[in-house]
């Protein structure tokens, strides 16, 4: 029968996985620890050398590969082919000196030993990656992924994931096979090929077929698109032998260039969270607690020996591009730990008897170190803003002001900033344009929130400031930074849609001021019933001027100053339809 039927494998395994995760997490972050360090934690705690919940692992993998690929195509859509072009500096001359770097002393230390040059190489190369996935999720968690400190930790990245291609290819050479410089010349160049393909199409076929596709307004089919893209992309990458996740980074670059990507950044985004934590559980369930604990001193002292390797090749790399030292210092320690890539690439070594520094048990060694050092990452992190602080601090005047080579084009930052005490509008119709001209001319700062395709023409016709996403989501408010708005406005949708915005700007700021608009006085005495809309202006009870008067009168402006603006913007403006819209 079909209720009787036994639940799938992947179900009972990832019902496991979220609930010991979501527990463990929880518990951590009450003892103030960040919530990866709780995921690997839980991973060490349900996998094979700990209490053993999880019996399919390769299950679990599975999933944690679909949260890397989200991860870097999230990274890819905050990107954008500009960005990149900007950064190319730092990604070709920076990433390749920490790699080099990071490689050659490895090889050196490890053959001084006694290890051959082949087991040698082979250790530096995993030693030379970092963790794309922890470094992403705590400089988004500190809002740094567009800081100086930023671009360079993602910049060296980027050429690490693309060098992580090569290695692969070079691993069976170093293992004694066939495998030579051809193959590895023509695996570069394939990839070369993506890369300009993905150019292409972002320029020209993405942004106009997500335009029009989020003429529908369907959220669900704009969903699916967004992850066709994205899976897509990495799927056809992985045909042509090359890593699965740079093909989700190039897919993240192609909706980038949309006007839509703040949209689809927010869409994908849950999952991203989701998937994500599996990663990280899967990557905790890798960790032989038994071992460890047998061999405490040993995987300390390699993992100290890791970090100063690291801490000395990334800050040499950062210096030879002429960064602040506080740049150096910081972006040294964010990119102090192993990486998950390398996960991948020791598997490959494996495969042709390659062992981590030839150590008996090299590759119980190479995970305890590597899940030591991406659970203690975040707090160095923290540890390294302390220090990037002082080193700033006694910085002089012409080194603080020094722009980092590569990145001197970029937008300010200060052009990004949140804004505070300002207004939110949700919405695109006619009341809305309305009242954004009278913020206008009262010099009151604002974002505009619509779902509407068309408003983002009519921004870029008129120079006003619109946020294309559904506010309900997370990244999307925050972005329109409803959390430090004085008020909100939902003027144009019917009484069920200001319903939602108002509980969702209740959400995010209790204080804040809900202002509405309602076609029939039954409904705008609903709304304000609920108590969720502090003032609902109805069409028979009042006007147009009615509801700016509301809206200015929160800004203090005076009733001559708002009396002047409602004229000026009620009889300087061709009256337009009262359609609604959103």
């Amino acid at each position: 029968m079909l209720l009787a039927a036994s639940a799938p494998p992947l179900l009972s395994e990832l019902a496991i996985l979220l609930v010991a995760g979501t527990l463990i997490a929880f518990v951590s972050s009450r003892f103030g620890v960040v919530p990866i360090v709780g995921f690997l934690l839980a991973g060490a705690v349900i996998g094979p050398s700990g209490v053993g919940l999880i019996s399919d692992i390769d299950l679990v993998n599975q999933s944690a590969d679909i949260g890397v690929m989200l991860l870097l195509f999230t990274l890819g859509i905050e990107f954008s082919l500009e960005r990149v072009r900007q950064l190319a500096s730092l990604v070709v001359i920076g990433g390749a000196s920490q790699v080099a770097l990071t490689t050659g002393i490895v090889t050196a230390i490890v053959m001084a030993f006694g290890v051959d040059w082949q087991t040698a190489t082979f250790t530096g190369l995993l030693v030379s990656l970092s963790s794309t996935a922890i470094v992403l999720k705590v400089l988004a968690g500190r809002r740094a992924t567009t800081s100086p400190i930023g671009n360079v930790s993602i910049a060296l990245l980027i050429f690490q994931d693309l060098a992580i291609v090569a290695m692969v290819l070079a691993v069976p050479f170093l293992g004694g096979e066939t495998t030579g410089a051809v193959d590895i010349l023509l695996a570069l160049g394939k990839a070369a090929g993506i890369v300009v393909a993905v150019v292409v199409v972002a320029r020209t076929l993405v942004p106009a077929f997500l335009r029009n596709l989020s003429r529908f307004q369907s959220a669900e089919v704009f969903l699916l698109a967004i992850l066709a893209i994205c899976f897509g992309t990495a799927y056809l990458t992985s045909l042509l032998d090359v890593s699965i996740s740079l093909g989700a980074f190039l897919a993240g670059l192609m909706v980038s260039e949309s006007r839509v990507a703040a949209r689809a950044l927010g869409e994908v985004m849950p999952l991203q969270i989701l998937f994500s934590a599996t990663f990280f559980v899967s990557i905790g369930m890798l960790l032989d607690v038994g071992y460890l604990g047998r061999n405490l001193p040993l995987v300390v002292g390699l993992a100290i020996s890791v970090v100063i390797i690291k801490l000395v090749t990334t800050a040499s790399a950062t210096l030879l591009l002429r960064q602040p030292r506080a740049v150096v210092a910081s972006s040294a320690i964010v990119l102090a730990q192993v990486g998950e890539f390398s996960f991948v690439l020791e598997r490959a070594g494996e495969e042709v008897g390659l062992v981590p520094a030839g150590l008996a048990n090299g590759t119980d060694a190479f995970i305890a170190v590597t899940v030591l050092l991406m659970a203690l990452s975040p707090f160095g992190v923290r540890w390294g803003d302390g220090l990037a602080a002082r080193l700033e601090a006694v910085a002089d005047d012409r080194g603080a002001r020094r722009a980092p080579v590569g990145v001197d084009d970029l937008p300010d930052p200060a052009e990004h900033e949140p804004l505070v005490d300002h207004a939110v509008v949700n919405g695109f119709g006619p009341r809305a344009r309305r009242i954004v001209s009278a913020l206008e001319l009262a010099h009151i700062p604002y974002t505009i929130v619509s779902l509407d395709p068309e408003a983002q023409r009519w921004a870029a016709s008129t120079g006003r400031r619109v946020l294309i996403g559904d506010v309900s989501r997370h990244l999307i408010a925050d972005r329109a930074g409803l959390r430090d708005a004085r008020i909100v406005l939902s003027v144009d949708s019917p009484p069920s849609a200001v319903e939602q915005f108002a509980r969702i700007a209740r959400e995010h700021n209790p204080e804040v001021v809900v202002l509405a608009w309602a076609a029939d006085p039954a409904d705008a005495a609903d709304l304000e019933r609920e108590g969720l809309v502090d003032h609902v202006v109805a069409e028979r009870q009042a006007a147009h001027d009615a509801l700016i008067a509301h809206a200015l009168g929160h800004f203090e402006l005076g009733e001559p100053a708002t009396e002047a603006v409602t004229h000026a913007v009620l009889h300087t403006e061709r009256p337009e339809s009262d359609s609604d819209g959103d």
